[in-house]
């Protein structure tokens, strides 16, 4: 699995390379994915092949009817992940931004507001990008799909250092019937591949405590710097390290230069891999975090913080009311943690250190997108809730496992029924046009073109300034979002916004009365 990070780092950075040089064109794109992905796959062959020959499954069949549970979980969420995509966040910048730059084959500063973004470490669209210009739209959904799975994958290895082989697969269990984990499977945002680095990075560290090697240390700094690429708000991620790594030494009484010496490297690996993002972010709009810190992302630490009644009517939201709410395992199960707590190993203690200053991190991070921000936190605190089953008499246990059950069928349940939808794509009954049209929220910044207008219409040597348009994923034609802009041989506008003095004069030639969208001409 830390092979398989490697890859996605260098491929996405790959992919950037020839962005930046200008030479993003889909033929080049192609044949670079297919070398790496070969490669890749030609690397990493004997380890398969070492793998399913010493593969063995269990024949515990609570084990069996735990993984049941998951394979099912996974058949759902493909489900949803083979239909067309709707999340608003990959509508407006995920999936839409790196379409733009293989349509100008650059990857490039947007100046327009709209695409405040663009400058951000982008790790995950980039590879995004390999899988639009391989074709389809559906793609890059799968891609982070996948990247779930893998999280699973290395949850239940990760857990194999604490658990018995059954505990390990009801850990996954745990991580993987959260909602918000069934949504994201579904859709191209980039949190899933943020988690699948970040518990990387913790099983790396684990291992550092245990066997003192600077390369076990050096190699969590390089996850935690992919996790930053991939999101910048995993800074918060590097700072739980910092103070795990403070910690270590101080219980340890090693000698402040080494724990000085540490601290270095850690930080110096973390920061150096999404560096060339924060350069570029900084030529272009002179702060290297980008839209932070800005009018286009005011960030300010409230006073309202220092309330602990705020902080746990907060966490009282994220597992109640929350659009994606988190599992109740964890708050039925940690009184349980609490009272086994004194049992725990050091390496166990390190893993709960790191899920309480993870709640800390979630808690004074700006939150706009519900349970995704503590979604790469969740593997942790699925480990940590599963170890007072080892302790926890046969009939409790059996209790504890029972609700896991139980949380995972209602979770299987949910996600089938909002999952259900796409089924009639699936199937040839319902035409991607026809399903979009029924399920895109027009009024809320979507656009598809619904009556094919601009297919029929646009050529490639038009260009049509959007305005009042948010989420343009699907808008498969020339477009600027600068009315200043020399070449404008269309105006659309979206919503109530109205078209700019400079073209007053031209000529409303088309309306959509479903998709509230005005053409004008000159």
């Amino acid at each position: 699995m830390f092979a398989l990070a490697f890859f996605l780092g260098v491929y996405s950075y790959t992919i950037f390379a020839l962005g930046i040089c200008n030479i993003l064109f889909p033929p080049l794109v192609n044949i670079t994915t297919v070398v790496f992905v070969g490669g890749f796959i030609f690397l990493i062959r004997k380890r398969l092949q070492r793998f399913f020959r010493t593969f063995v499954l269990p024949r515990n069949l609570l084990f069996l009817a735990l993984l049941f549970l998951v394979v099912v979980q996974v058949c759902i969420n493909l489900i949803g992940a083979l239909g067309p995509e709707l999340g608003f966040d990959a509508l407006w910048y995920h999936g839409t931004l790196p379409k733009i730059y293989l349509f100008h084959h650059q990857v490039f500063h947007i100046k327009e507001t709209l695409f405040y973004y663009s400058d951000m470490p982008k790790l995950i669209e980039m590879v995004y990008m390999g899988a639009l210009s391989l074709g389809g739209d559906v793609l890059p959904k799968l891609v982070h799909f996948f990247l779930g799975i893998a999280s699973c994958f290395v949850l239940y290895f990760f857990s194999r250092k604490f658990f018995s082989k059954t505990l390990s697969i009801a850990t996954v269990v745990i991580f993987y019937a959260n909602l918000v984990v069934g949504w994201e499977s579904i859709s191209g945002y980039i949190d899933l591949g943020r988690t699948f680095f970040e518990i990387l990075a913790l099983w790396a560290f684990v291992n550092w405590t245990e066997n003192k090697k600077t390369k076990m240390l050096g190699l969590s700094a390089c996850m935690t710097g992919l996790a930053i690429t991939s999101k910048v708000l995993a800074f918060g991620t590097l700072g739980i390290f910092l103070a795990l790594i403070f910690f270590f030494h101080f219980l340890k009484r090693y000698p402040t230069k080494k724990m000085l010496r540490d601290l270095g490297i850690y930080t110096l690996i973390s920061i150096a891999i999404p560096l060339p993002w924060m350069v570029f972010s900084f030529i272009h709009t002179g702060s290297p975090f980008y839209p932070f810190f800005t009018p286009n992302y005011p960030t300010s630490l409230s006073l309202n913080l220092l309330n602990p009644f705020h902080f746990f009517s907060e966490l009282w939201v994220l597992f109640t009311s929350s659009a994606d709410p988190i599992s109740p395992v964890y708050l039925a199960f940690l009184p349980l943690v609490v009272l086994y707590f004194k049992k725990t190993s050091f390496s166990l203690r390190l893993v709960s250190t790191y899920a309480f200053l993870s709640l800390f991190v979630w808690y004074i991070t700006p939150r706009t997108g519900g349970g995704r921000f503590i979604l790469p936190y969740l593997p942790a605190f699925s480990l940590l809730i599963v170890f007072p089953m080892q302790y926890a008499k046969k009939l409790l246990r059996n209790v504890l496992i029972g609700f896991v059950i139980i949380v995972s069928i209602i979770s299987i349940g949910y996600r089938a029924t909002a999952n259900a939808k796409f089924v009639p794509v699936l199937l040839g009954k319902e035409t991607t046009s026809e399903f979009l049209t029924t399920h895109l929220n027009f009024s809320f910044g979507d656009f598809y073109d619904t009556d094919n207008f601009f297919k029929t219409h646009m050529h490639s040597n038009d260009l049509v300034l959007v305005i009042g348009f948010h989420n343009l994923y699907y808008a498969d034609f020339p477009f600027t979002l600068s009315s200043e802009d020399n070449h404008i041989t269309y105006v659309a506008i979206q919503g109530n916004s109205v078209i700019p003095n400079t073209f007053q004069s031209w000529k409303l030639i088309h309306t959509n009365s479903l998709t509230h969208v005005r053409v004008y001409k000159k």
